[in-house]
């Protein structure tokens, strides 16, 4: 009986590109499907004719594929509880149950965790009506952040640095400018100081420390501009050495597992922690549920130990006493999106000469919003390609990483050029 196992991964994005990258490296792989995809998977792995929203499909599909193993990469199929749906039909998965989703699929919920567990984080209060929101406003003055509580692709956010950009987002967000996502706000403290994410790899029980990325989610250089799912990212991110990567697990994450577990919600999977760096120490920005888009790529690029072999074991609960191994290189990812994202965008563009910038060497591309159309490549989405770029520091890796993004000919194709800017600067000013 051969110990290969057929798996299905869900996700059409730049995330799942690179998680079937790194899935192919494992010698426990059998056949690799996908569902959707996009035209950089659709190379890699068969496409599955399901729609991840119809749990039965999905269901039956794996049944009549001798799917072994599912692999769920976005968030709104974990929130929709895709994966208790496969678990009562006796099918491995990975990923949190609908309930330990909540975890990204509320802002409040993971406020109020917080709050009952003692995990650092900004203060907040929960709002279901516009008006009791527009009064908390005028006694808690800009900056401030406020959030749609539900699913909003990353763009549910606003840092509000003055009083009307506040009384705008929150009004935008009860006029359903984010759908049901902002039937609910969440109006936090604004934290100063520095970003980052750190990932965990979890079993219920055990959590164990990936590695650490920084993203930037304003579409425009020096961080300006509406927020986005993601522009860009670089791991390892130098803020998070191993002194702070012990005090996160230690304070956020490992108290989360426990607070999930004792309100009957054990959470297993990938644990993304938002994080800003303050003088008091990491707070909690946020938590997701899956790996990011666009860190993941650079996660996948820079791991060295069985992919497979990890999140079985997240699934299975024996991730006690596993590690995992990383190469020290740096690792740059360089969004390119369709112009006019992160607001509205043509549809269809053709992209061109995708096999010069991969020539470089260094250089690995994932597809995100991307088809085939009459033989060409066209854009389809907002985040379009994952321009990913594999040096010995992080000037390096972004030198190659830009060198391939002017590779590309995309005529409605932009990108921010300063990704790894922090990085970049702390590299020159230790020299």
């Amino acid at each position: 009986m051969s110990d290969r196992l057929n798996i299905l991964l869900i996700g059409s994005g730049g995330r799942e590109h690179a998680l079937a990258y790194g899935l192919k490296k494992s010698p426990r792989l059998g056949k690799l499907y996908v569902a959707p995809g996009n035209a950089g998977l659709w190379q890699m792995a068969e496409k599955a004719e399901v729609s991840e929203s119809d749990h039965a499909a999905v269901i039956a599909f794996c049944q009549s594929n001798a799917i072994d193993f599912v692999i769920v990469g976005p968030e709104a199929p974990l929130v929709d509880g895709l994966v208790d749906s496969l678990t009562a039909a006796g099918i491995e998965a990975f990923g949190p149950s609908r309930e330990a989703s909540q975890l990204e699929g509320s802002k409040g919920y993971t406020k109020d965790l917080c709050a009952e567990f003692d995990i650092p984080t900004a203060a907040y209060a929960r709002f279901t009506n516009c008006d009791a929101a527009l009064e908390y406003l005028s006694s808690h003055p800009a900056p401030i952040v406020i959030k749609a509580d539900g699913l909003a692709a990353g763009k549910g956010v606003t840092v509000a640095m003055s009083d009307d950009e506040a009384i705008a987002a929150v009004k935008d967000c009860f006029d359903g400018a984010f759908g049901d996502a902002g039937a609910e706000v969440v109006i936090e403290a604004f934290l100063q100081g520095e970003e980052a994410s750190l990932f965990a790899l979890c079993d219920g029980e055990t959590a164990l420390h990936l590695a650490s990325a920084q993203d930037h989610k304003p579409v425009g250089e020096g961080d300006t501009g509406p927020n986005t799912g993601g522009m860009g990212a670089y791991s390892p991110a130098p803020i998070m050495d191993d002194a702070m990567t012990e005090r996160v697990m230690e304070s956020i994450v490992r108290p989360t597992l426990k607070g999930m577990a004792s309100r009957g919600a054990p959470f297993s999977g990938i644990l993304f922690v938002g994080l800003m760096i303050t003088q008091k120490g990491p707070e909690l920005i946020e938590y997701n549920v899956r790996f990011g888009d666009p860190e993941c790529q650079t996660l996948m690029m820079r791991l060295e130990s069985d992919l497979l072999e990890l999140l079985l074991a997240a699934s299975r609960g024996t991730l006690n006493g596993v590690e995992a191994q990383w190469s020290d290189d740096v690792v740059m990812n360089v969004v390119l999106a369709s112009k006019g994202y992160p607001g509205s965008y043509e549809k269809g563009t053709v992209i061109d000469d995708l096999s010069v910038a991969q020539a470089i060497d260094g250089v690995t591309i994932f597809h995100a919003g991307t088809a085939k159309k009459d033989g060409k490549l066209v854009a389809t989405g907002g985040r379009v390609l994952n321009v990913c770029a594999r040096g010995k520091n992080v000037s390096q890796a972004q030198r190659l990483a830009y060198e391939a993004v002017d590779a590309i000919r995309w005529d409605n194709g932009f990108c921010r050029r300063d990704i790894g800017w922090r990085a970049v600067a702390r590299e020159q000013n230790a020299k």
